[in-house]
């Protein structure tokens, strides 16, 4: 068993996921830290990490959720609790009735949308309600997660605004940052602060959206407790944060087992029991090369392998990576920080089987959740 690990990976019955409790309070200790001696309010933001039977775990350190759809915002308001906010790029006419009942502040990313819906609104006078801001300021580098690119639909702009009727909007909103310090946020506000002088002082709250990577070692928690004090100060204002990466980071695995190893073209290849197309699309997307405990970088150690995924996509390739020894079949490769954006984005592609979910807590794993034909048959309908 790893030193790095709180469970020996040959007994967890892989394919698997297995979140740790003891690691999510320790995020949730920071965050609470912050709420409390900031006077912030902190929530989970459900598109990164939605998994029920963790939320008991999470709950006494937050204020609640944010959620991007009705299915989330129920699954906040039933299984989490606590304030449960909502934003969308977009709200179907039929749903925004329940998102309202639902929902404590429901955001709306343009003024055509608030002035449309506006009938359904009228209805709903206990809701906060904001409004999405574009500051046009950014540092995330990658144009797939960077929201104030010059062609993003996300936001307002301060031009946008000029002159226009807020009646009615308690409370404006921006998401500029991706796993990213208070650096980027304190240059960020600086914009917001610059070109949303007027509205700041007219509104209720602020929400500084998320990718703040609160509870890594290097974070600033307190330039970030002093920052919210600040805008509390100046502009008599609640601020809000919902984070989604700081609640789960480094708390999460996914337990994989080898099933071939070969050699062609003087390339060693090890298939692995999960995919990243379907189990971990991001490693394509962003993309980005996941950790496995005890392996290294090619050259870096004995033996280098190109590690694939079972589907039939050519480019369901995890990475390649180096070994002490060749890896052989039934071995166990253990992927770390796997909570994040991971499980809320699987497929079942291929009908591969799915991994399990698992909760370890009090040295001990529950099983949350298996996969099998059932689902993949009632998925499409």
């Amino acid at each position: 068993m790893s030193s790095l690990l709180p469970f020996d990976p040959g007994e967890i019955p892989a394919p698997c996921f297995v979140v740790s409790a003891d690691r999510l309070r320790e995020n949730g200790r920071i965050l609470d830290r912050v709420r409390k001696e900031s006077g912030a309010t902190v929530l989970l933001a459900l598109k990164a990490f939605s998994m029920p039977s963790a939320f008991l775990v999470l709950r006494p350190y937050l204020n609640g959720t944010t959620a991007s759809s009705i299915a989330e915002a129920l699954l906040a308001k039933l299984h989490f609790g606590g304030e449960v906010h909502a934003y969308a790029v977009a709200y179907q006419e039929r749903e925004i009735d329940r998102i309202c009942s639902v929902a404590d502040h429901v955001v709306f990313n343009s003024l055509t949308q608030w002035k449309d819906l506006q009938p359904h609104i009228r209805k709903h006078p206990e809701v906060q309600y904001g409004l999405r801001i574009n500051p046009q300021y950014s540092e995330v580098e990658v144009d797939i997660y960077n929201p104030c690119r010059p062609d993003s639909r996300f936001g307002m702009t301060h031009t946008d605004l000029m002159g226009q009727d807020l009646t009615g909007i308690s409370g404006l909103h921006f998401h500029t940052l991706c796993e990213q310090g208070l650096g980027p946020l304190v240059r960020t506000l600086e914009a917001v602060e610059r070109d949303f002088s007027s509205w700041l002082h007219q509104i209720k709250w602020l929400n500084l959206g998320g990718g703040h990577f609160i509870t890594k070692p290097d974070y600033d928690v307190d330039g970030l407790i002093d920052l919210i004090k600040r805008l509390r100060d100046t502009y008599a204002l609640e601020i809000i944060l919902e984070p989604g990466e700081a609640v789960v980071q480094e708390s999460g695995w996914l337990v994989a087992t080898v099933l071939d190893v070969f050699t062609s073209q003087g390339i060693h290849h090890a298939i692995l029991n999960v995919s990243a197309t379907a189990h971990m699309p991001d490693v394509l997307e962003m993309p980005y090369r996941p950790e496995i405990l005890n392996t290294g970088r090619p050259g870096e150690k004995a033996f280098d392998v190109m590690l694939g995924g079972v589907t039939c996509l050519s480019g369901d390739r995890i990475g390649n990576y180096s070994f002490d020894s060749m890896p052989k079949r039934g071995d166990r490769l253990v992927f770390t920080d796997m909570a994040m954006y991971t499980m809320v984005k699987t497929s079942h592609f291929n009908g591969v089987p799915h991994p399990s979910i698992g909760l370890w807590d009090n040295d001990h794993l529950t099983l949350q959740k298996t996969f099998g034909y059932a689902d993949v048959r009632n998925r499409l309908g």
